[in-house]
C-alpha cells in the first residue's frame, strides 16, 4: 500500500514512529532459508533494532499465523460495504505466500516474485513494447502486487492514500484487497482493467471495483499497517489497516497494464512501486486467527 500522497503531505497529521530495541528474538520455528536470505540482506541497522510503540506491521509472510504485538483494533467490514479509494501496484510481491516465495532482493524493488516465475515461455516473456510501454517499471516475467484500498470515508476514488483519508474525515478505518500477479505476454491472461474503478456509485452506495481477483485461493485476512519503502522494521507505519491478502499468484497480460496506464485512471497510476521489506520480528506482527 503506498505513501505517496503522505510523503508529498497530503495527510500531514500522521507521523513516522520509530526507536529501536537491540533485543535478540525466537519466535520457536524453524527458520525458512529464504527468510533467511531476507534477513541477511538487510541493513545492519534495521536488523540491529526494531520500532516499538507502533501496530502489527506489514507486510508479512502469511502462512506464519503467529505474533506478539497485541495491539487490537476491531477489522474492518468487507469491501462491499466500504469505498474503494485507491488502486496502486508495487514492484514484486511484498508479501510471502504459498505462491509468490522467490525472494528477489532487498532492495527497494525487491520483495518476492511468483514462483512458476521460470515456467514461462519465450512468447510469453516476449515484450511487444520493448520497455516503452505506458504502464513504466514492469516487464514480461515480473512480478507485481496489486492493491485495492477501501476506506469509510465518503470520498471517491483518487490518488494516493490521500484520497482514502481526506481531512474532512478523522480516523478512517482502511482495508487493503491484495493480489500478486505474474506478468505475462498473454491475451489470454487477466486483464487488469476488469478490476479497475468501475466508475459509478453502485446501488449499495459504495464505490467499487469492477471485480475482485477469484480463484487464487481464501485470502489470508490480519490486522497490519500501511506499506511502501518509507518503513521498515526499525521505521513503523503507525496507521491500521486490516489485509486481505490472496495466497497464490494469478498471470495478467502486459498489454492490459499499459492500457490501463495509457488510457488514464483516476488513480493517476502509470508505474510500479517500491516495496517495504517483509516484517519478521515477531513483536510487529499481529497473530492471524
Amino acid at each position: 500500500m503506498k505513501l505517496r500522497s503522505l510523503a508529498l503531505g497530503s495527510i500531514a497529521a500522521f507521523a513516522l514512529v520509530a526507536c529501536a530495541s537491540p533485543q535478540s528474538r525466537e519466535n520457536g520455528t524453524a527458520p525458512d532459508p529464504q527468510d533467511l536470505l531476507a534477513i541477511a540482506a538487510m541493513d545492519p541497522e534495521e536488523s540491529a533494532g526494531i520500532c516499538i510503540g507502533a501496530g502489527p506491521q506489514t507486510p508479512r509472510d502469511i502462512t506464519n499465523k503467529s505474533g506478539l504485538n497485541s495491539l487490537l483494533f476491531d477489522l474492518a467490514p468487507p469491501p462491499q460495504k466500504m469505498n474503494l479509494c485507491n488502486i496502486h501496484a508495487h514492484k514484486n510481491a511484498e508479501h510471502k505466500g504459498p505462491g509468490f516465495s522467490l525472494f528477489v532482493n532487498s532492495g527497494e524493488t525487491g520483495g518476492y516474485a511468483c514462483n512458476d516465475r521460470d515456467s514461462l515461455t519465450e512468447d510469453e516473456l516476449a515484450d511487444p513494447f520493448d520497455g516503452e510501454g505506458a504502464f513504466k517499471g514492469v516487464a514480461p516475467g515480473d512480478t507485481i502486487e496489486v492493491h485495492w484500498v477501501y476506506t469509510s470515508c465518503d470520498t471517491a476514488p483518487g490518488e494516493g492514500l490521500g484520497a482514502c483519508a481526506p481531512a474532512t474525515c478523522s480516523n478512517p478505518t482502511l482495508r487493503v484487497e491484495a493480489q500478486t500477479f505474474l506478468v505475462v505476454n498473454d491475451p489470454n491472461a487477466l486483464d487488469i482493467n476488469s478490476f479497475d474503478f468501475a466508475g459509478d456509485l453502485q446501488a449499495s452506495g459504495f464505490h467499487q471495483p469492477g471485480s475482485l481477483p477469484k480463484g487464487t485461493g481464501d485470502p489470508v485476512v490480519f490486522r497490519g499497517s500501511t506499506t511502501g519503502p518509507s518503513y521498515s522494521q526499525s521505521t513503523c507505519s503507525p496507521l491500521q489497516v486490516t489485509w486481505s491478502v490472496r495466497p497464490q499468484c494469478a498471470r495478467v497480460d502486459i498489454s492490459s497494464l499499459h492500457e490501463w496506464a495509457a488510457k488514464g485512471n483516476v488513480f493517476n497510476e502509470s508505474e510500479a512501486h517500491g516495496v517495504r521489506q517483509l516484517v519478521t520480528a515477531p513483536e510487529l506482527l499481529a497473530p492471524i486467527e
